[in-house]
C-alpha cells in the first residue's frame, strides 16, 4: 500500500520532471523510480565497501598464498 507524502521542489526541477515523465507517467511514478534506483545503488555501494574491507583485512594472507602458488608453479616449470 502506498502512502501519501509531501515534497517541496523548485520550479525548474518540476519542469524537468514533467519533461522526463512525459504524459505516460506521473511525477510520483518518476520520483519513485529514481529513488528506487538510488537506493539500489546505495545498497550495492555499501555491500561493495564491506567486501573490499574484508578483502583488505585478509590481503596479506591472500597475497602470501598467491606467492606460494606462483613459487610452486615456477618450481614445476623449472623441473620440466
Amino acid at each position: 500500500m502506498k502512502q501519501k507524502t509531501s515534497v517541496t521542489l523548485s520550479p525548474d526541477v518540476l519542469s524537468d520532471m514533467d519533461r522526463f515523465a512525459g504524459t505516460a507517467r506521473s511525477r510520483s511514478a518518476l520520483i519513485e523510480d529514481v529513488l528506487r534506483r538510488y537506493i539500489r545503488e546505495r545498497i550495492k555501494a555499501e555491500r561493495d565497501a564491506r567486501e573490499i574491507e574484508i578483502i583488505n583485512r585478509h590481503a596479506d594472507q591472500l597475497n602470501a598464498e598467491a606467492n606460494d602458488v606462483l613459487r610452486y608453479q615456477a618450481k614445476i616449470d623449472d623441473e620440466q
